[in-house]
């Protein structure tokens, strides 16, 4: 099994940009399939981005494509999540997510049933 932790939220300005970590624990990291998913205030919590084992394949939701780059570094055991050009809706828990994979490099879902290991999320608020 792996544990995931985030880190890297705050509060910015529209237009601004914030960059998150996942830092991994445990199992090796090259095994998952990692994502990203957020819950902003009063919503359910929804998919954002996620990759593949080897980083090849990404998927991003419509709201943040062109705006969000998922990233991951095998041997540091971390997944990133680049947001440029935040808008206040982008306002939410972000959270980092692990699913097993075992180097299916198709495997990088958007459904969170398809996630095992969570972290705690981390805040990230912009203001207009």
């Amino acid at each position: 099994q792996v544990q995931v932790v985030e880190s890297g939220g705050g509060s910015v300005q529209a237009g601004g940009s914030l960059r998150l970590s996942c830092a991994a624990s445990g199992d090796s990291l090259s095994k998952y399939a990692m994502g990203w998913f957020r819950q902003g205030p009063g919503k359910e919590r929804q998919f954002v981005a996620s990759i593949n084992w080897s980083g090849l394949n990404t998927r991003y939701a419509d709201s943040v494509k062109g705006r969000f780059t998922i990233s991951r570094d095998n041997d540091k055991k971390m997944l990133y999540l680049q947001m440029d050009s935040l808008k206040p809706e982008d306002t939410a828990v972000y959270y980092c997510a692990a699913s097993w994979a075992y180097y299916s490099g198709a495997h990088y879902p958007s459904s969170q049933d398809e996630y095992r290991y969570w972290g705690q999320g981390t805040q990230v608020t912009v203001s207009s």
